[in-house]
């Protein structure tokens, strides 16, 4: 088998490729930002006009030479024009502001949407071994609250990432302008700041990523508990899961006070450093003015304060969005978790194999959950059934039944010996090609949400509503499905919710069946099912499926007796094989478990 590399991601090169599609808006964001941020820088200096040339008659405004182009014949028709284009300068920032919240929208909505269909994507190619690897509630976490956190410090990073250093350098450019001396101040700011981010990003990080945890934790105590809610509320132990539902949101609670404590310290330090440097520009400028000779104005000193403003928030601004992103680097890892995690089953390059028989042969076959050979859950299973077979097997519980017949249509991959298929190593098929040949009834049957019909059609696609209710018919399903006042549009619920256990696996065969497939396999699929009806159900199978191979998991002797043969199952390994009648001679085993289920029957 030719393994597929996996490319291993560091950072965002995972996701870039999910900015596809969104990339104009995201590329006219930036030009939006800086025309807000131009129109916003240019506000102070038509103050500055106005404060001196409207309403203290100067002649030293920044802006005269523009402004001497305007017909103004007075000192009102000066304050009107002037003020009129501070109007007019604050409608067009805002515009300019508001599309680029539009397109950031935009392009991070779409980015998300790409980035969570690559994630599912991704998840649905695990095997079985993969998915052991992360809880169901880490992974409903990583597609959701993870990919939003990763959504919003993108549009951040499309409009903060540009509108503050451009910001930062208009408004000191203008500060400098204006007066150098006075500007300096800002420069002594910096450092500080640069301190505080350092502390945020440095200690921050490790307690985001402990919150996120917590969550996880937490979103399992919920999802196991709506799961099994009949099993809690038969047992009457509601008090015991909301008490277990509160431990884990006390340990959230704390995790997210413990990770939210510092950094609600960065914004009140953040606004003293600002507050302090426009009291010390104030103190010092207010002072310039009055000197004697001096050249500032009370409108440069009044377009000061506002670039100081602007300076200081933009070194805040930014101190967020690096905050922001370190906050963030938590979920990204935990992104490129499922990105980085090895397939462990991939379909060969370029095959073209087909399943034309459904001949099966076990070739001294070990297999380990663990990937452990000293610690095997099958061992040396040597095995042929011929095509059109029916294969029981027995065996106690954790005796390997389940895994056996797992490992035909590779939901796992042997680590030592091989499976074939018609000859063919099962790892030399197409995973659709050979997963397409084979239907299997899990041992936990699983309905989703939708009709009947529609859970039939899981099946296959385009079957007619006449080989549904065949299907259906075979499975002794048909009759109360036509109970049901919609009938086969009955809808099923969460999980077949409002059908019972022995309905369940009926649809369940149903749907199987419906594939028409070279191999069957019942995983204890008619445990729940009277004997009378498992009868029927597998006379209904020997005369539709007869050229099928059916593998039959079963723990009454009479859901198998009457196969073709019977394998039992013991401690990982094949204890013996042979027909019902062979078997009750020379299987210690298999005559223990029929003596104890025909007293069972007699008593």
């Amino acid at each position: 088998m030719e393994r597929k590399p996996t490319k291993k991601y560091q950072g965002i090169s995972a996701l870039l490729p999910c900015t596809a599609g969104y990339r104009l808006p995201a590329f006219f964001t930036p030009f939006l930002m800086i025309g807000e941020v131009a129109l916003e820088v240019m506000i102070p200096l038509l103050m500055a006009a106005l404060v001196d040339g409207g309403l203290y008659h100067e002649e030293t405004y920044q802006l005269k030479e523009l402004l001497s182009l305007l017909p103004i014949g007075n000192n009102l028709q000066f304050v009107l024009w002037t003020g009129g284009l501070m109007v007019l300068a604050s409608l067009l920032s805002l515009t300019f502001g508001a599309l680029a919240a539009r397109t950031s929208a935009v392009a991070s909505m779409g980015f998300a949407k790409n980035l969570r269909h690559a994630l599912f994507e991704r998840i649905q190619s695990f095997s079985f071994r993969n998915t052991d690897r992360f809880q169901t509630s880490s992974l409903v976490m990583r597609t959701t609250t993870d990919v939003n956190n990763l959504q919003n410090i993108y549009q951040q990073l499309l409009r903060i990432f540009v509108r503050t250093p451009v910001m930062l350098i208009l408004a000191a450019t203008m500060a400098f302008r204006i007066n150098a001396e006075l500007a300096v101040i800002f420069v002594f700011a910096i450092p500080v700041i640069a301190a505080v981010m350092y502390v945020m990003i440095r200690v921050g990080f490790k307690r985001f990523e402990v919150m996120l945890k917590k969550y996880d934790s937490m979103n399992g105590a919920v999802q196991e508990n709506l799961i099994g809610a009949r099993v809690v509320k038969s047992f009457v132990r509601e008090k015991h899961e909301i008490g277990k539902f509160n431990d884990s949101a006390d340990d959230l609670q704390k995790a997210q006070i413990h990770a939210q404590k510092l950094f609600s310290l960065a914004n009140p330090i953040q606004l003293g450093i600002m507050w302090t440097c426009t009291l010390v520009l104030l103190a010092l400028g207010g002072m310039k003015v009055i000197e004697p000779g001096s050249t500032l104005n009370i409108g440069d000193l009044t377009s000061l304060m506002s670039y100081s403003t602007q300076v200081i928030s933009s070194l805040l601004m930014l101190s967020f969005l690096v905050i922001g992103l370190s906050m963030t680097k938590a979920s990204l890892d935990r992104v490129n978790e499922i990105f980085n995690e090895e397939l462990d089953i991939v379909s060969p390059k370029n095959s073209t194999l087909k399943v034309t028989r459904g001949e099966i042969e076990f070739d001294h076959v070990n297999f380990s959950y663990s990937n452990n050979p000293e610690v095997l859950n099958l061992k040396d299973i040597c095995l042929n059934i011929n095509a059109g077979e029916t294969v029981g097997i027995i065996g106690g519980t954790g005796e390997g039944k389940s895994t056996f017949v797992q490992l035909i249509p590779r939901l796992y991959d042997v680590l030592d010996g091989a499976i074939r298929i018609d000859g063919h190593d099962v790892r030399e098929y197409d995973l659709v090609e050979l997963r397409d040949s084979v239907s299997m009834v899990l041992q936990k049957n699983m309905l989703f949400s939708g009709s009947i019909r529609e859970n039939m059609r899981w099946g296959n696609p385009n079957a007619t509503d006449e080989q549904i209710r065949e299907a259906c018919r075979i499975a002794c399903a048909d009759d109360f499905i036509m109970q049901f006042p919609e009938g086969y549009d009955t809808d099923l619920g969460q999980g077949g919710s409002n059908v019972s256990g022995g309905q369940k696996q009926r649809l369940c065969i149903a749907r199987a069946i419906l594939k028409q497939p070279k191999i069957l396999i019942l995983d204890d699929s008619t445990s729940a099912v009277d004997t009378a009806t498992d009868e029927r159900i597998r006379k209904g199978l020997r005369e539709s499926l007869q050229g099928t191979t059916k593998l039959i998991i079963a723990q009454r002797i009479a859901s198998v007796m009457y196969a073709d043969r019977i394998i039992v199952m013991e401690h990982g390994g094949i204890s013996d094989v042979g027909t019902h009648d062979e078997l009750m001679q020379r299987s210690t085993i298999y005559r223990e478990v029929y003596a104890s289920q025909t007293k069972e029957v007699d008593a």
